[in-house]
């Protein structure tokens, strides 16, 4: 886990990761497409089988300094429910089948994942 910088200033046992995302050209239909019959599917599946507590969506204007159009989160209620992501999130992705495109472009070509963080703590 990350370290306290304030004593007890973080007593919530919530966990997040976010990923920072860059729209690729002229593509911002195929990621929306994308996010929404996929990411959004998923996070959805993962709710209903108490795999996360919550996730959101939230767009930004590009800049220099930061390279980004698009905040994707999901959080986790507890470190519990974190370390199982990649088993659980393994197992939602067999279950939903194939990939949704909006076309023929794959996700590479249409978002760039800038930066990711996991692990971020949440304060109360």
């Amino acid at each position: 886990m990350g370290v306290l910088i304030w004593g007890n200033a973080q007593e919530s046992k919530k966990i997040s990761t976010i990923d920072f995302v860059q729209i690729i050209g002229n593509n911002k239909d195929e990621v929306l497409y994308y996010y929404q019959n996929n990411w959004k599917v998923l996070r959805e599946m993962a709710i209903a089988n108490n795999y996360i507590q919550s996730f959101d969506v939230l767009e930004t204007a590009f800049s220099d300094d930061a390279p980004f159009q698009l905040i994707l989160i999901t959080t986790y209620k507890d470190e519990a429910q974190f370390k199982l992501r990649d088993e659980h999130f393994k197992e939602m992705i067999e279950a939903k089948g194939e990939l949704k495109l909006l076309n023929d472009k794959k996700p590479d070509e249409f978002r760039k994942i800038v930066f990711n963080k996991e692990e971020v703590l949440h304060w109360k």
